[in-house]
Protein backbone atom coordinates (compact mmCIF):
# COMPACT_ATOMS: atom_id res chain seq x y z
CA UNK A 1 0.00 0.00 0.00
CA UNK A 2 2.84 2.37 0.70
CA UNK A 3 5.93 3.27 -1.25
CA UNK A 4 7.76 0.60 0.77
CA UNK A 5 5.90 -2.10 -1.17
CA UNK A 6 7.47 -3.77 -4.15
CA UNK A 7 6.82 -1.36 -6.99
CA UNK A 8 6.26 -4.34 -9.29
CA UNK A 9 3.20 -5.39 -7.32
CA UNK A 10 0.10 -4.40 -9.24
CA UNK A 11 -2.37 -1.91 -7.82
CA UNK A 12 -5.61 -3.76 -7.19
CA UNK A 13 -7.85 -0.99 -5.83
CA UNK A 14 -7.55 2.77 -5.70
CA UNK A 15 -9.75 5.60 -4.52
CA UNK A 16 -9.03 9.01 -5.99
CA UNK A 17 -10.40 12.12 -4.26
CA UNK A 18 -13.57 10.32 -3.23
CA UNK A 19 -16.26 12.34 -1.45
CA UNK A 20 -19.75 11.43 -0.31
CA UNK A 21 -22.60 13.73 0.67
CA UNK A 22 -26.14 12.45 1.12
CA UNK A 23 -28.89 14.52 -0.45
CA UNK A 24 -30.80 15.07 2.79
CA UNK A 25 -27.97 14.44 5.21
CA UNK A 26 -24.40 15.25 6.16
CA UNK A 27 -21.26 15.49 4.08
CA UNK A 28 -19.67 12.21 5.23
CA UNK A 29 -16.37 11.84 3.34
CA UNK A 30 -14.11 14.42 1.74
CA UNK A 31 -11.32 13.78 -0.77
CA UNK A 32 -10.42 10.27 0.39
CA UNK A 33 -7.55 8.77 -1.57
CA UNK A 34 -5.89 5.39 -1.04
CA UNK A 35 -4.08 2.69 -2.97
CA UNK A 36 -4.20 -1.03 -2.19
CA UNK A 37 -1.84 -3.38 -3.96
CA UNK A 38 -2.56 -7.02 -4.66
CA UNK A 39 -1.82 -9.11 -1.58
CA UNK A 40 -2.03 -6.21 0.90
CA UNK A 41 -3.76 -6.57 4.25
CA UNK A 42 -4.99 -3.09 5.16
CA UNK A 43 -6.86 -2.10 8.32
CA UNK A 44 -8.91 1.08 8.74
CA UNK A 45 -9.40 2.53 12.21
CA UNK A 46 -10.89 5.72 13.62
CA UNK A 47 -13.53 7.05 16.02
CA UNK A 48 -16.99 5.49 16.04
CA UNK A 49 -19.32 7.08 13.50
CA UNK A 50 -16.56 8.74 11.51
CA UNK A 51 -17.46 6.96 8.27
CA UNK A 52 -15.29 3.82 8.15
CA UNK A 53 -18.14 1.49 7.19
CA UNK A 54 -19.37 4.05 4.66
CA UNK A 55 -15.98 3.99 2.95
CA UNK A 56 -16.02 0.18 2.90
CA UNK A 57 -19.44 0.23 1.25
CA UNK A 58 -18.10 2.60 -1.38
CA UNK A 59 -15.19 0.25 -2.05
CA UNK A 60 -17.68 -2.61 -2.36
CA UNK A 61 -19.77 -0.71 -4.90
CA UNK A 62 -22.77 -0.64 -2.57
CA UNK A 63 -22.69 3.16 -2.52
CA UNK A 64 -21.76 5.62 -5.26
CA UNK A 65 -19.44 8.53 -4.44
CA UNK A 66 -20.65 12.08 -4.95
CA UNK A 67 -17.32 12.90 -6.57
CA UNK A 68 -14.03 11.19 -7.28
CA UNK A 69 -13.61 7.67 -8.56
CA UNK A 70 -12.85 4.16 -7.35
CA UNK A 71 -10.86 1.87 -9.65
CA UNK A 72 -10.55 -1.91 -9.40
CA UNK A 73 -7.64 -3.23 -11.46
CA UNK A 74 -7.58 0.10 -13.27
CA UNK A 75 -11.24 0.09 -14.29
CA UNK A 76 -14.16 2.01 -12.74
CA UNK A 77 -15.63 -0.14 -10.01
CA UNK A 78 -19.17 -0.02 -11.41
CA UNK A 79 -17.95 -1.48 -14.71
CA UNK A 80 -15.74 -4.20 -13.25
CA UNK A 81 -16.91 -7.79 -13.12
CA UNK A 82 -14.23 -9.08 -10.71
CA UNK A 83 -15.88 -10.60 -7.62
CA UNK A 84 -15.58 -8.94 -4.22
CA UNK A 85 -16.17 -10.80 -0.95
CA UNK A 86 -17.77 -8.99 2.00
CA UNK A 87 -18.18 -9.98 5.65
CA UNK A 88 -20.24 -7.74 7.92
CA UNK A 89 -20.28 -7.57 11.72
CA UNK A 90 -23.35 -9.79 12.07
CA UNK A 91 -22.41 -12.15 9.25
CA UNK A 92 -25.77 -11.88 7.48
CA UNK A 93 -26.31 -15.62 7.17
CA UNK A 94 -29.70 -16.73 5.91
CA UNK A 95 -31.31 -18.57 8.85
CA UNK A 96 -33.34 -20.92 6.64
CA UNK A 97 -30.24 -22.19 4.83
CA UNK A 98 -27.72 -24.67 6.18
CA UNK A 99 -24.00 -23.97 6.45
CA UNK A 100 -23.50 -25.63 3.06
CA UNK A 101 -26.32 -23.68 1.45
CA UNK A 102 -25.09 -20.37 2.87
CA UNK A 103 -21.56 -20.95 1.59
CA UNK A 104 -22.91 -22.00 -1.82
CA UNK A 105 -25.02 -18.86 -2.25
CA UNK A 106 -22.54 -16.65 -4.18
CA UNK A 107 -22.00 -19.45 -6.67
CA UNK A 108 -25.75 -19.82 -7.14
CA UNK A 109 -26.04 -16.11 -7.83
CA UNK A 110 -23.29 -16.46 -10.43
CA UNK A 111 -25.27 -19.24 -12.11
CA UNK A 112 -22.99 -22.19 -11.39
CA UNK A 113 -24.09 -23.35 -7.96
CA UNK A 114 -24.95 -26.90 -9.03
CA UNK A 115 -21.51 -27.90 -10.21
CA UNK A 116 -19.17 -26.72 -7.49
CA UNK A 117 -19.70 -29.04 -4.54
CA UNK A 118 -15.95 -29.62 -4.23
CA UNK A 119 -15.35 -25.86 -3.97
CA UNK A 120 -18.01 -25.43 -1.25
CA UNK A 121 -16.57 -28.32 0.73
CA UNK A 122 -13.07 -26.90 0.34
CA UNK A 123 -14.17 -23.59 1.87
CA UNK A 124 -16.02 -25.30 4.72
CA UNK A 125 -12.90 -27.33 5.46
CA UNK A 126 -10.74 -24.21 5.23
CA UNK A 127 -12.64 -22.50 8.05
CA UNK A 128 -12.67 -25.67 10.16
CA UNK A 129 -16.38 -26.48 9.97
CA UNK A 130 -16.31 -29.92 8.37
CA UNK A 131 -19.08 -31.94 9.99
CA UNK A 132 -21.34 -28.88 10.27
CA UNK A 133 -22.43 -28.77 6.63
CA UNK A 134 -26.11 -29.46 7.39
CA UNK A 135 -26.39 -27.33 10.53
CA UNK A 136 -28.47 -24.14 10.54
CA UNK A 137 -27.13 -20.75 11.74
CA UNK A 138 -29.26 -20.77 14.91
CA UNK A 139 -27.30 -23.83 16.06
CA UNK A 140 -23.90 -22.15 15.64
CA UNK A 141 -21.88 -20.05 18.07
CA UNK A 142 -21.02 -16.49 17.09
CA UNK A 143 -17.50 -17.45 16.09
CA UNK A 144 -18.71 -20.39 14.01
CA UNK A 145 -21.25 -18.20 12.24
CA UNK A 146 -18.51 -15.75 11.28
CA UNK A 147 -16.44 -18.62 9.94
CA UNK A 148 -19.36 -19.50 7.68
CA UNK A 149 -19.56 -15.86 6.57
CA UNK A 150 -15.84 -15.88 5.73
CA UNK A 151 -16.20 -19.13 3.78
CA UNK A 152 -19.14 -17.65 1.85
CA UNK A 153 -17.14 -14.51 1.08
CA UNK A 154 -14.22 -16.55 -0.30
CA UNK A 155 -16.03 -19.32 -2.17
CA UNK A 156 -16.21 -17.42 -5.46
CA UNK A 157 -12.49 -16.58 -5.32
CA UNK A 158 -12.77 -12.80 -4.96
CA UNK A 159 -9.95 -10.49 -5.89
CA UNK A 160 -10.73 -8.39 -2.80
CA UNK A 161 -12.07 -9.32 0.64
CA UNK A 162 -13.81 -6.53 2.59
CA UNK A 163 -14.31 -7.06 6.33
CA UNK A 164 -16.56 -4.64 8.23
CA UNK A 165 -15.83 -5.11 11.94
CA UNK A 166 -16.27 -8.88 11.46
CA UNK A 167 -15.54 -9.80 15.07
CA UNK A 168 -17.09 -6.77 16.78
CA UNK A 169 -20.11 -8.68 18.12
CA UNK A 170 -18.00 -11.42 19.72
CA UNK A 171 -16.71 -11.63 23.29
CA UNK A 172 -13.04 -10.75 23.86
CA UNK A 173 -11.65 -14.30 23.95
CA UNK A 174 -13.62 -15.43 20.90
CA UNK A 175 -12.53 -12.29 19.08
CA UNK A 176 -8.88 -13.11 19.76
CA UNK A 177 -9.35 -16.69 18.54
CA UNK A 178 -11.09 -15.46 15.40
CA UNK A 179 -8.25 -13.05 14.66
CA UNK A 180 -5.88 -16.01 14.79
CA UNK A 181 -8.26 -17.98 12.58
CA UNK A 182 -8.32 -15.16 10.04
CA UNK A 183 -4.52 -15.15 9.93
CA UNK A 184 -4.51 -18.92 9.39
CA UNK A 185 -7.10 -18.71 6.61
CA UNK A 186 -5.32 -15.79 4.94
CA UNK A 187 -2.04 -17.73 5.01
CA UNK A 188 -3.68 -20.74 3.34
CA UNK A 189 -5.68 -18.67 0.84
CA UNK A 190 -3.95 -15.33 0.25
CA UNK A 191 -6.33 -12.58 -0.84
CA UNK A 192 -6.17 -8.80 -0.72
CA UNK A 193 -7.95 -7.64 2.45
CA UNK A 194 -9.40 -4.29 3.54
CA UNK A 195 -10.70 -4.50 7.11
CA UNK A 196 -12.59 -1.98 9.25
CA UNK A 197 -12.02 -2.43 12.98
CA UNK A 198 -12.36 -0.46 16.21
CA UNK A 199 -9.58 -2.47 17.85
CA UNK A 200 -6.08 -1.01 17.63
CA UNK A 201 -4.54 -4.30 18.77
CA UNK A 202 -6.48 -6.23 16.15
CA UNK A 203 -5.40 -3.82 13.41
CA UNK A 204 -1.73 -4.07 14.35
CA UNK A 205 -1.80 -7.85 14.75
CA UNK A 206 -3.48 -8.52 11.41
CA UNK A 207 -2.51 -5.78 8.98
CA UNK A 208 0.59 -4.63 7.15
CA UNK A 209 -0.80 -1.11 6.77
CA UNK A 210 -3.09 0.76 9.17
CA UNK A 211 -5.06 3.75 7.86
CA UNK A 212 -6.53 6.24 10.30
CA UNK A 213 -9.70 8.14 9.45
CA UNK A 214 -10.81 11.31 11.18
CA UNK A 215 -12.37 14.71 10.77
CA UNK A 216 -15.80 15.87 9.70
CA UNK A 217 -16.27 15.32 6.85
CA UNK A 218 -13.91 12.38 7.25
CA UNK A 219 -10.66 11.81 5.42
CA UNK A 220 -7.60 9.57 5.72
CA UNK A 221 -5.32 11.39 8.14
CA UNK A 222 -2.49 8.91 8.78
CA UNK A 223 -0.92 5.84 7.20
CA UNK A 224 1.13 3.63 9.52
CA UNK A 225 3.21 0.73 8.26
CA UNK A 226 3.31 -2.33 10.54
CA UNK A 227 6.77 -3.89 10.37
CA UNK A 228 6.04 -6.96 12.50
CA UNK A 229 7.25 -10.18 10.86
CA UNK A 230 4.91 -12.87 9.61
CA UNK A 231 3.55 -15.29 10.56
CA UNK A 232 1.88 -13.24 13.30
CA UNK A 233 1.11 -14.73 16.70
CA UNK A 234 -1.02 -13.38 19.56
CA UNK A 235 2.07 -13.47 21.78
CA UNK A 236 3.51 -10.61 19.72
CA UNK A 237 1.19 -8.23 21.57
CA UNK A 238 3.64 -8.34 24.47
CA UNK A 239 6.64 -7.20 22.43
CA UNK A 240 8.16 -3.73 22.35
CA UNK A 241 7.68 -3.58 18.58
CA UNK A 242 3.95 -4.26 18.88
CA UNK A 243 3.58 -1.68 21.66
CA UNK A 244 5.44 0.93 19.62
CA UNK A 245 3.18 0.45 16.60
CA UNK A 246 -0.03 0.34 18.67
CA UNK A 247 1.01 3.57 20.38
CA UNK A 248 1.61 5.23 17.02
CA UNK A 249 -1.87 4.21 15.84
CA UNK A 250 -3.48 5.41 19.08
CA UNK A 251 -1.76 8.79 18.84
CA UNK A 252 -2.80 9.12 15.20
CA UNK A 253 -6.44 8.50 16.13
CA UNK A 254 -6.21 11.10 18.90
CA UNK A 255 -4.66 13.59 16.50
CA UNK A 256 -7.10 12.91 13.70
CA UNK A 257 -9.77 15.07 15.26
Amino acid sequence: MSEDNNSATAVLLSAEQVSLAFADGPHVLQDVSLTIRAGDFVALVGPSGVGKSTLLRLLAGLLTPSSGQILLQGQPLRLHAAPIGIVFQRGGLMPWRTVWQNVQLPLELMGNGRHVSARVQEMINLVGLQGFEHVYPAQLSGGMAQRVAIARALVHQPSLLLLDEPFGALDALTRERMAQELLRIWHLMPVTVFMVTHSIAEAVLLADDVLVMGGSPARITHHIRVALPRPRKLEMEGTAEFHHCATAVRRAIEASG
